[in-house]
């Protein structure tokens, strides 16, 4: 089988340089790269495996000859170059929201639906950040029938982008020393607070983000719509890294002790769990790091065989970067460019 010729557009983003850094250490081979952006950053120089490389305009000509592009350019942009790269006979793997619930569109997760990937039509995308790292805990605990799900997330300024990490710092910095700051990437200041709103508001009271939750979680596992999801989701003052607290109604009855014998052997999870040291998944634990971390698994006192779990990852690799390497991998791996 032959390398595939590869891009990576946003490659200047924080996730653009992580998704270069990883195509680095899971050893993706390909014929050739290209790094792509807007005109703004084009120019710059990346230095990728020893080698120096000029950053690209993003424009439709480039994407000739290239068999997979890893986007994180925003949505935006992937809907305009989508198009092109397809009718160039490329395949997209594409971080924004942009087609995640379009039905011809494969939302998946290396490791938990690969399958999908087959049924791809030059898109694939790479479901929200804390969608993700849920998605690898709950798929081993799927057999015992997800009857209902209520989730909880924590996020980190990163999953806002590089404006965002910076604000934090700087409003950090005002608030101790006493002076006034603007805000500018959150509604309400962000240091030493907790923000409960993550996207807009949509009709039902939800935000947007509380609902690709709800919605890319039935789609990634193939639940019915009589399996009840529900999510809250806040920003909090960290710089990196994603929390979620998870309540699980199962048809059939568990243990805690089993499901933390089955997260243990999971692919791309990390038991912590062994509360009584203080021993339970934190997101220093999770940063620059690649498992998702579970502990403080215990049953839930409102549910028939309900469990109840505390998660974190890195948002950065395993809720973008990480997970678009991941699929760019298996795609390689099934001859599926």
């Amino acid at each position: 089988m032959r390398k595939p010729r590869i891009a990576i557009l946003g490659a200047t983003g924080v996730v653009g340089r992580e998704i270069t850094k990883i195509t680095d250490e899971l050893g993706i081979e390909f014929e050739s790269i290209k790094f792509l952006s807007s005109a703004r950053s084009a120019g710059s120089k990346i230095t990728f495996k020893g080698k120096e490389y000029t950053v690209e305009e993003a424009k439709p000509e480039v994407f000739d000859n290239v068999d997979i592009v890893m986007a994180s350019a925003g949505g935006s942009t992937s809907k305009l170059f989508a198009p092109e790269i397809v009718k160039r006979g490329g395949l997209i793997i594409d971080n924004s929201s942009a087609f995640r619930m379009e039905k011809d569109v494969p939302l998946v997760i290396a490791g938990v639906n690969d399958e999908d990937l087959r049924k791809h039509k030059g898109i694939i995308a790479n479901p929200n950040c804390s969608t993700s790292q849920l998605m690898l805990v709950l798929e081993p605990l799927k057999k015992f029938g997800i009857k209902r799900l209520i989730v909880s997330t924590y996020q980190a300024v990163s999953g806002a982008g590089l404006a965002a990490i910076n604000e934090l710092r700087d409003d950090t910095i005002a608030n101790l020393e006493g002076k006034p700051f603007e805000n500018k990437c959150f509604k309400k200041p962000i240091s030493f607070n907790v923000i409960p709103q993550i996207d807009v508001f949509c009709e039902n009271g939800y935000t947007k983000e509380e609902m690709k939750v709800v919605n890319e979680t039935r789609k990634i596992l193939h639940l019915d719509e009589g399996v009840k999801i529900s999510c809250t989701a806040a920003r909090v003052p960290v710089f990196n890294g994603h929390s979620e607290a998870v309540d699980i109604e199962f048809e059939k009855n568990v243990t805690p002790d089993e499901v933390r014998e089955i997260l243990k052997n999971a692919y791309g999870v990390k038991v912590i769990d062994n509360p009584e040291n203080y021993e339970y998944p934190t997101t220093r634990d999770a940063s620059g790091v690649d498992p998702v971390f579970a502990g403080r698994i215990r049953k839930n006192l409102a549910f028939d065989n309900g469990i109840s779990l505390w998660c974190v990852a890195d948002n950065l690799r395993i809720g973008a970067a990480l997970n678009t390497v991941r699929i760019c991998k298996r795609v390689i791996e099934m001859g599926l460019f």
